[in-house]
C-alpha cells in the first residue's frame, strides 16, 4: 500500500528528513512516487484528494497473514495491512455485524472517536491486538490518522518526498526510491496524525525520542523514534486529546 500526504495536512517530524538531504538526494516528487508504484504494482488502484494528497493499493504479492484491505464510508478512507486477534471482541464493543472486516472496524472507531468523545487517540488505538499498520485520512476534515502495532509485526515505513509530502507504505524498496535517505521504519506502537504529530500509544505518558540511523555506506538517514523509558514512575492512563474537527452537514 503507499499513501503521500501533502505537508499541508501534515507534516513530518524533522528529524525524518536526513541531514544532508538537498536538490540532489534524488528524491521524488508526489505524483512520481505514485508513477514509481504503479509500475511495480500493475493492478494498483489509486484514489485522489484535495491538495495533492492520495492513496493506492494492490493486493499483489501480499503476505496471507497480512492482507491489505480498503474502505471508503462517508469520506473516510482507510487502508489496513495484517490481522487483528481480538477482532470479535472489537465487534461487539462497537455493535458492529460479524461480517466486519478489520479496515472497516479501524474506519468506525475513528468515526467515534471524532463524534463521541471525549475518547483520545491512544486509548482507541491501544485496545487493538494483533498485527497491524494502517493509513487513515478523512477527507472531509483533513485529518489523518496512521498507527503500526506495537511489535513491528508488519513491515511499515515513512518518509518525506522532494515537495515535503510525508509517504507511508509496506514497500520498502519503493519508500527508498521515494524519499531517497530521508525515511525510516515506522515507529512501532505509536500513532501520527496532522494534528497533533508522532505519539506513542503504548507508553502515551513517555516522550519520543529521534534515533540517527546510518546506512550501510556510512550515510547518515532519516532518524527513527524510540521511546525514552521512564524510571521510579508508573504510567499513567491518560493521553494526548487529538481534538479531531467534526464535519457539520451542509444545509
Amino acid at each position: 500500500m503507499l499513501s503521500v500526504v501533502h505537508e499541508s495536512v501534515a507534516k513530518a517530524p524533522a528529524e525524518l528528513l536526513a541531514p544532508d538531504s538537498g536538490s540532489s538526494d534524488n528524491r521524488l516528487q508526489a505524483s512520481e512516487i505514485l508513477a514509481a508504484y504503479k509500475k511495480s504494482y500493475t493492478d494498483a488502484v489509486a484514489m485522489h484528494f484535495d491538495g495533492d494528497s492520495f492513496m493506492a493499493l494492490s493486493h499483489e504479492r501480499q503476505a496471507l497473514l497480512r492482507p491489505r484491505n480498503f474502505s471508503a464510508v462517508d469520506d473516510v478512507y482507510c487502508m489496513f495491512v495484517g490481522m487483528l486477534e481480538n477482532l470479535p471482541q472489537l465487534r461487539q464493543t462497537y455493535g458492529l455485524s460479524k461480517m466486519i472486516n478489520e479496515v472497516v472496524l479501524i474506519t468506525e472507531m475513528y468515526r467515534v472517536l471524532r463524534d463521541r468523545g471525549p475518547y483520545t487517540a491512544d486509548q482507541v488505538i491501544k485496545d487493538l491486538s494483533g498485527s497491524f499498520a494502517f493509513v487513515l485520512y478523512d477527507n472531509k476534515t483533513k485529518t489523518l490518522l496512521v498507527a503500526s502495532d506495537p511489535h513491528g509485526k508488519v513491515a511499515f515505513y515513512w518518509g518525506i518526498a522532494a515537495d515535503g509530502s510525508v509517504a507511508f507504505s509496506d514497500d520498502a524498496k519503493l519508500i527508498k526510491q521515494a524519499c531517497g535517505k530521508s525515511f525510516a521504519p515506522f515507529p512501532q506502537g505509536c500513532y501520527f496524525s496532522g494534528a497533533g504529530g508522532l505519539h506513542s500509544f503504548a507508553h502515551p505518558t513517555s516522550q519520543l525520542k529521534p534515533m540517527p540511523r546510518i546506512d550501510s555506506q556510512g550515510q547518515m538517514c532519516g532518524s527513527t523514534f524510540k521511546v525514552e523509558q521512564q524510571t521510579g514512575s508508573k504510567p499513567r492512563e491518560q493521553g494526548v486529546a487529538m481534538n479531531f474537527p467534526v464535519p457539520h452537514p451542509h444545509h
